[in-house]
């Protein structure tokens, strides 16, 4: 069974930094691609980063330099670290798992509940 878990969401500053942490299931972690996308409110769903099982990661445009995805296999736990935060960052994030090629913007067949990220200016 396939278990992801978000959490470490909150409210900043814009400019201010957010940890996420997406404590994953056995099955769940050993999936080829593991990642983080986001939806804010009447907005469509944007891939922000994933990695593979060798390390490899992939970003979106829009988070390249500020974001940085990570794995803990001991704690089988997926991170983001997102630094500089802007106001366009609002959104749900949702971590995510499943096979196949890790793109960033791929659709998966497990996610988690979400954790709400909000950034005032």
């Amino acid at each position: 069974q396939v278990q992801l878990v978000e959490s470490g969401g909150g409210s900043v500053q814009a400019g201010g930094s957010l940890r996420l942490s997406c404590a994953a299931s056995t099955y769940g972690y050993d999936m080829y691609c593991m990642g983080w996308f986001r939806q804010g409110t009447g907005k469509e769903r944007e891939g922000v980063a994933t990695i593979d099982r060798d390390g490899i990661t992939r970003y979106a445009d829009s988070v390249k330099g500020r974001f940085t995805i990570s794995k803990d296999n001991a704690k089988r736990t997926l991170y983001l670290q997102m630094n500089s935060l802007k106001p366009e960052d609002t959104a749900m994030y949702y971590c995510a798992a499943d096979n196949g090629y890790c793109s960033v913007n791929r659709r998966y067949n497990w996610r988690g509940q979400g954790t709400q990220v909000t950034v005032s200016s």
